[in-house]
C-alpha cells in the first residue's frame, strides 16, 4: 500500500492537562482502528506541553474522510476544555517505508 496524502495536527495542553492529553491521545488510537483509509496513525509529543498527531492516507479522499471522523469530532469537542484550538497542516508525502 502506498501513501500519498498526510496531516500534521499540533497543540498545546493547557497548564496542567498534560496527562489527560496524553489519555485523549491514546484513545484517539481505537477510534482510527475503524477508518481503513487511516493507513499510518501516530500520536506525538513535541515538547513538555506541544502535543500532535501525525497520521497518513492513500489519497485525498481517505484524509478528507478522516478529518470528518471520530478524531476530528473529539478534536473539536476537547478544544479548550484539554488544549489550545489545533493547528491542522495538510501534507504530501513524497517517499514513505511501511511495513507489507
Amino acid at each position: 500500500m502506498s501513501v500519498t496524502k498526510g496531516l500534521l495536527v499540533r497543540f498545546d495542553a493547557l497548564p496542567g492537562k498534560e496527562d489527560e492529553v496524553k489519555d485523549f491521545l491514546d484513545s484517539g488510537r481505537g477510534l482510527v482502528e475503524g477508518e481503513p483509509a487511516t493507513t499510518a496513525w501516530f500520536a506525538i509529543r513535541l515538547g513538555p506541553t506541544s502535543f500532535g498527531i501525525f497520521d497518513v492516507f492513500p489519497d485525498d479522499a481517505g484524509r478528507d474522510a478522516h478529518l470528518s471522523g471520530p478524531v476530528a469530532e473529539a478534536l473539536g469537542e476537547n478544544t479548550g476544555t484539554l488544549f489550545s484550538e489545533p493547528t491542522i497542516e495538510k501534507l504530501d508525502v513524497l517517499a514513505s517505508k511501511l511495513p507489507a
